[in-house]
């Protein structure tokens, strides 16, 4: 969030309203990544695995998709999967129709098929294909989303480059200044984001990183930065590294933004992540920057932190928008011309 959006935020939060929005559009993904999370057994609870939920598709989709959009009036829209790109005939139709709602949109993809060329037009939409390391370990996390077929179907777009450090990638001297050094030079990349990998409550595997493996890899982000400069890691999102939030209720990011799972009824919480994340080791970049910017005191003396927690208490008193569950978010979808479960 840059400083020049607080206010839009803020008045948001006072009419009881969130003002970002994170839709996971489909359940379905081609890929088998180790370490993620929306796949994990207790993402979404007591609702289930995520393949085993409900989804919509075609115009049941759209309509349910904009359904969300005119409900909470999102400042900000991400569409997260499963793989987005699965469902692409219907980003074709609900992406420009975004546009003209004015939501600026976010789509995160492993860019495993080819990205729409009309996409390239459209000024609301921003592109961030996640990278799992260099070309061989990539390709074996992520096949059949190989580094061959991204650049392939990357060609003629502007894209964001997002890698989540894991334990793994810090075993090698130099890995992330390579790393950096290959997608820097590809004239389709924009920026090049970082996050940590976020471990859940009592997960024990290589992806998660010991408190040296964070340290190493911060000071290793502040170098690259310098010599990088697609490589946008502001101190405000370092300092939201080293001090992250202890709890969701003290997590900005959480706190304003509501996640939707794939039958756009499911609320998924504390955060996207889901399940029991654990907050302590939080490496979300979106988290971070917001973390960062909640410490920000408006006129050196009251932190935004603060501000948006008292407006949001605020805006429940006066809007009457309480947090829901599962259950009621599709009723008044549905109430408001959205889909049904599929």
């Amino acid at each position: 969030m840059r400083k020049a959006d607080v206010i839009p935020a803020w008045g948001s939060i006072l009419r009881g309203r969130r003002p970002f929005l994170s839709v996971e559009i489909t359940r379905e993904c081609p890929l088998q990544c180790p370490g993620c999370y929306a796949y994990q057994p207790e993402h979404l609870g007591a609702a289930g695995p995520l393949r085993q939920l409900s989804e919509l598709k075609g115009e049941a989709l759209v309509s349910g998709v904009l359904a969300l959009v005119r409900r909470f009036r999102p400042l900000h829209l991400s569409i997260v999967g499963g793989e987005p790109l699965v469902r692409y005939r219907e980003l074709d139709v609900l992406l420009p129709q975004l546009g003209r709602l004015g939501v600026e949109v976010q789509v995160v993809t492993s860019a495993v098929r080819p990205i729409p060329a009309a996409w390239r037009d459209l000024s609301n939409l921003h592109l961030a294909v996640s990278i799992d390391g260099l070309q061989p370990d990539h390709d074996r996390r992520r096949a059949p989303a190989t580094y061959d077929r991204i650049l392939k179907h990357i060609a003629g777009h502007r894209i964001n480059v997002h890698c989540t450090i894991t334990g793994q990638l810090l075993k090698h001297h130099d890995y992330l200044r390579d790393f950096a050094d290959f997608w820097s030079r590809r004239r389709e990349v924009l920026t090049i984001w970082f996050s940590l990998y976020t471990p859940q409550e009592g997960e024990q595997c290589e992806e998660r990183l010991t408190p040296e493996d964070r340290r190493q890899a911060l000071e290793e982000l502040a170098r690259l930065r310098v010599d990088f400069p697609k490589v946008e890691m502001p101190d405000r999102v370092l300092a939201g590294f080293v001090h992250p939030p202890s709890t969701p209720e003290e997590c900005v990011f959480a706190q304003t933004t509501t996640c939707v799972s794939a039958d756009l009824a499911t609320r998924i919480t504390p955060c996207q992540f889901g399940g029991s994340p654990v907050c302590s080791e939080c490496g979300c970049i979106a988290s971070a920057g917001l973390a960062s910017f909640g410490r920000y005191k408006l006129a050196g003396l009251v932190p935004v932190s603060d501000i948006f927690y008292l407006s949001r208490r605020v805006g429940e008193w006066v809007g009457g928008e309480q947090v829901r569950d599962s259950t009621s978010l599709g009723a008044r979808a549905a109430a408001s011309g959205g889909p049904t479960k599929g």
